[in-house]
């Protein structure tokens, strides 16, 4: 599936809500870690890969770039492909639409090797689809769910959400 965003962004209020489309999709990613066949999981188990938001934007947002400032401000970073939540100690994949490509690998084979994960980890049996109504707040945990928000005709609807981001103590995770 496209334009599953980073695990790090922050939950959600919804405020006005589009009258067609709009909605956010989330992705169990323990599940789709524990779909993975063994050969799969082998290959990627000590890889990181490259998260990279201007990689994500110009594909995606190809009107509205990210400024040179921007850039420097958000470089790419470098991030396992697996992860062990550190209260549940599940493994989950840690991708989604900024991950670029995998280190130690091309970039051809990195960026398909990208694209295969997303699409592996995002079957139907793993997505909630939420159907917004205004005042809502969604939490979910960032370090085991992708999401994304569906389409909706920007030029004559609106989507208005606030986000409220929580620290946590850094646990080596």
């Amino acid at each position: 599936m496209d334009n599953w965003t980073d695990p790090f962004a922050p939950p959600l209020l919804l405020l006005s809500v589009p009258a067609n489309g709009g909605e956010t999709h989330f992705c169990d990613m323990y599940g789709a870690y524990d779909q993975l066949d063994q050969y799969l999981k082998n290959q990627l188990a000590n890889k990181n890969a490259i998260h990279n938001l201007d990689f994500s934007r110009t594909r995606h947002m190809k009107n509205d770039r990210l400024t040179e400032e921007q850039r420097a401000s958000v470089p790419p970073v470098s991030h396992p492909v697996f992860r062990v939540h550190p209260e549940t100690h599940r493994t989950c994949i840690f991708l989604g639409d900024h991950a670029e490509t995998i280190e130690g690998l091309n970039y051809e084979e990195g960026r398909t090797l990208v694209d295969r994960l997303n699409h592996l980890a995002t079957p139907e049996e793993l997505i909630y689809r939420h159907h917004w109504k205004p005042g809502q707040v969604v939490i979910w945990d960032n370090r085991c769910v992708l999401h994304r928000a569906t389409e909706f005709d920007t030029v004559n609807d609106r989507r208005v959400m606030r986000r409220c981001t929580t620290l946590e103590e850094r646990r080596g995770y």
